[in-house]
């Protein structure tokens, strides 16, 4: 199957949707299947055996890291030439909009996939974007039901679409390497590099972009009220300077971005992994850590609930709780044994679930919607009685 896939975000980014897709990728190249990944930034020439296509972009000032793609020949005229048998648009809110919007015009087999709550970030990143929310919301529900199939990336996240009137939601279930985050990747220089030198002391870390909706500084209070305690935030992104400011004098540590075999020694050389985020649609790295054999203290919103089993893998607690995020970390950071007992579980878990799973769910999803299209066009044919 021949697959042309528009999305906003890529590598060199860093963030769940970009692991998913890379992932997605490698496991579509395995099956046999090409696609033609059109998107923005800065990305390779190629993702394995796969064309990867840099269109032009422009900046979002309020988040700028990320990039929006814009429409050109050139891609249109790729597109033309690979003859796709299937469209995919991820986030149709921008650039995986005008591949929505390109796939009807072509008359192409188009599925779409929903993995962030945009009109949700627009109120917490500011600069008056909250009021755009409703007319973002309606923007998505257009965009997502030109396909008819619209995979989310957890529960929650399929209740969220139903309730925007997205039609046809379904679940694209989650997926973590188990071979890569591994409780045995410990290391005690690991520990020693994010406990700044102290590795006698416990670990809490956090992994993920350090955008304000990631809602980090929240753990500062916490951090402050629990001694003998270090904090490690792993990641890069726009909000990092600032929360370098407010955590200056604190023990915390931002050693920046780390991908492969060290992240998997920081998730696995930790003591209990913090999600204070409350805007997650599923929490990736939330598995990577339950896989890694870590528990996880997260905020009971969103998709986190999904990837967290309260009292089994982890600890889920109200969102903007300080004393029960705080309660929360205490109660792991001073209960060796539910630690080991809770990170057992997790480990257990996440080896039920595997990338391939997820992308043979993709593919069927493929199938479906290229034959939703042809039974339309054969409907639209059909002479009239």
């Amino acid at each position: 199957m021949r697959i042309a896939l528009y999305t906003d975000v890529f590598v060199p980014n860093v963030d769940g949707v970009v692991t998913r897709l890379t992932r997605t990728l490698d496991e579509l190249g395995e099956l046999g299947h090409e696609v033609l990944v059109l998107t923005p930034g800065s990305p390779p020439g190629r993702w394995g055996p796969h064309r990867v296509l840099r269109v032009p972009s422009v900046a979002f000032p309020w988040y700028r890291d990320v990039r929006g793609g814009l429409p050109s020949p050139r891609a249109e005229r790729a597109v033309s030439a690979f003859r796709p048998d299937v469209v995919h648009a991820v986030n149709p809110v921008w650039f995986g909009a005008w591949g929505a919007l390109s796939a009807r015009a072509r008359d192409l087999p188009l599925l779409t996939s929903f993995h962030t709550d945009v009109p949700q970030y627009m109120s917490v990143f500011g600069h008056g974007l909250g009021v755009l929310r409703r007319p973002v919301e309606r923007w998505i529900r257009t965009t997502h039901n030109l396909a008819g199939i619209t995979l989310c990336t957890s529960g929650p996240m399929v209740e969220r679409a139903e309730t925007l009137g997205v039609r046809g939601a379904a679940l694209w279930p989650k997926g973590v390497d188990t071979e890569l985050f591994h409780p045995a990747k410990a290391s005690p220089a690991m520990r020693a590099r994010l406990t700044g030198g102290h590795p006698g002391d416990r670990l809490v870390l956090s992994v993920g972009r350090l955008s304000r909706e990631k809602n980090v500084a929240a753990l500062l209070e916490p951090l402050r009220r629990l001694p003998g305690t270090r904090l490690a935030v792993v990641g890069d992104g726009p909000h990092r300077a600032e929360l370098e400011r407010r955590f200056a004098g604190a023990p915390a540590v931002f050693p920046g971005r780390l991908a492969g075999e060290e992240l998997a020694a920081a998730y696995a050389s930790a003591d209990v992994f913090a999600f204070p985020s409350t805007t997650e649609t599923l929490g990736l790295v939330a598995l990577e850590s339950l896989a890694s054999g870590v528990p996880v203290v997260g905020a009971r919103a969103g998709g986190i609930p999904y990837a967290v089993q309260d009292g089994q893998t982890g600890l889920l607690v109200p969102p903007g709780d300080t004393d029960a995020l705080t309660g929360g970390l205490a109660r792991l950071l001073d209960d060796a044994a539910l630690r080991a007992r809770m990170g057992a579980a997790g480990r257990a878990d996440a080896e039920s679930l595997g990338w391939r799973a997820a992308t043979e769910v993709l593919v069927a999803s493929y199938q479906e919607a290229v034959e939703r299209h042809r039974t339309r066009r054969q409907r639209c044919r059909r002479p009239a009685p």
